[in-house]
């Protein structure tokens, strides 16, 4: 594509009601709870802002869930505040009652046969559980999905996996864009030798994964994108010997999840979705898991992808923007890169520095933003293809998500698609 213009921008993160962004990702179904925010039958209804959206969560009395519209229609009152009870959310105000449908149930201040039981319903949307999330569909009924994408997270025993969530004060456009640029983990991600501080920054350099010395050996790789049935394969090449390659295979998955490469064949891999909250903030879910056998607890909360997070149900990091991420200069000099603690947090302290919509206009892109440029041309193609009547296919094609990502060294001569193929998809 050429120069991304501002207009472009605009297209890319608007995600509310009738923008070509938010129609297309209303076409798909969205992780936006941890299963367990919601685990009480007749617990307290929750908050949501999805898609710019203000919303209300509940668990009714038979375990169902409702994903309502936050404020009553009878005088707008914030259902938050509402009784969560009997297989329904009662306004605390003139207890008019809705189910999980919308439908109203119950309206004890008015005449026991009153029209408006029938004429009123409040604006609802389909819920379901599923891979210890909670999703939601916020399109069309008519354009639903059977189910949500089936990817690997969501299809492993709950022993084999662990979620976390983070709010991210940026557009979901420039968390994915840092998920699917493998140019920064040499750098950012990269620890220096602290015993030779007098030394140039790239002779110090150690890599954030001890197994795998080619991610600081070789800091500037060589990108490849292979378009896909559900998103596109990214193939960041570092050379590892005279004739081979060490491949670090992302997989981008429609419309933003990612996987990482593992850091050693039989290590869980890692995997992210950013959930738009609105234009300008997103959640950040990170997975961790593994297919052959139940995750460890050092695997689970590792400190390092996972951002700990405060627990008062807002999911802001303990160390944030207020706290500059926890730099630290003296570590900086020393011993890493940005002298920030953890993969996960350098990766949002460095989103979050650009503002919470980077103007895009304003860039100057370098070899190293191969797969950032397809992953922007691939989201403008579809919402316009969705404006002239074409559906996007992953949507209703939960199948095609059954993949994984991988690292791996390759002989030269070999294509990174065909010679990771085993290791790229699952039965």
């Amino acid at each position: 594509m050429g120069p991304f213009t501002k207009i472009d921008n605009e297209r890319l993160t608007r995600v509310g009601p009738r923008t070509p962004m938010g129609e297309l990702l209303r076409r798909f179904w969205m992780p936006f709870l941890l299963a367990e925010e919601l685990g009480l039958r007749d617990g307290p209804p929750l908050r949501v802002r999805l898609l710019g959206e203000d919303l209300i969560a509940f668990r009714d009395t038979e375990g169902r869930l409702g994903l309502l519209d936050r404020f009553c229609p009878h005088r707008r009152v914030d259902l938050f505040f509402g009784r969560n009870e009997q297989c329904g959310l009662r306004c605390a105000y003139h207890g008019w009652k809705f189910d999980v449908s919308g439908n109203v149930v119950d309206m004890p201040a008015e005449p026991p046969h009153s029209p408006l039981l029938k004429e009123v319903k409040i604006k609802s949307y389909p819920v379901m559980e599923w891979g210890g999330l909670i999703w939601a569909f916020l399109g069309d009924r008519e354009f639903m999905p059977a189910s949500p994408p089936e990817l690997e997270w969501g299809l492993v025993p709950p022993t084999h996996r662990h979620i976390s969530k983070r709010l991210q004060l940026t557009n979901f456009a420039q968390a994915v864009e840092g998920g699917v640029d493998s140019s920064h983990v040499g750098i950012l991600h990269s620890r220096l030798d602290p015993e030779h501080p007098e030394r140039p920054f790239r002779e110090r350099q150690l890599s954030i994964i001890d197994s795998v010395p080619f991610l600081a050996h070789d800091t500037a790789p060589k990108f490849f994108v292979r378009p896909t049935d559900y998103g596109m394969l990214i193939g960041a090449r570092r050379t590892a010997t005279s004739d081979s390659y060490y491949w670090r295979i992302t997989q981008f998955l429609l419309p933003f999840y990612t996987m990482i490469a593992p850091r050693s064949p039989t290590a869980p891999i890692f995997g992210h979705a950013w959930t738009p909250i609105d234009d300008v903030s997103c959640w950040t879910f990170t997975m961790t898991w593994s297919a052959a056998r139940p995750l460890d607890r050092s695997e689970m909360d590792d400190g390092a992808v996972h951002v700990p997070v405060t627990q008062d149900g807002t999911f802001r990091p303990l160390i944030g923007q207020q706290q500059n991420f926890g730099l630290d200069r003296e570590k900086q000099r020393l011993h890493s890169t940005s002298g920030i603690d953890g993969i996960g947090l350098q990766d949002t302290a460095i989103q979050e520095s650009m503002g919470p919509i980077v103007d895009r206009s304003l860039e100057m892109l370098a070899s190293g933003d191969t797969a950032v440029v397809a992953f922007r041309t691939l989201l403008l193609k579809l919402a316009a293809n969705l404006e002239n009547g074409v559906a996007p296919a992953p949507a209703t094609n939960p199948q095609w998500y059954r993949v994984r990502s991988a690292g791996v060294v390759l002989d030269k001569n070999l294509d990174f698609r065909e010679g990771a193929a085993k290791l790229l998809t699952i039965a």
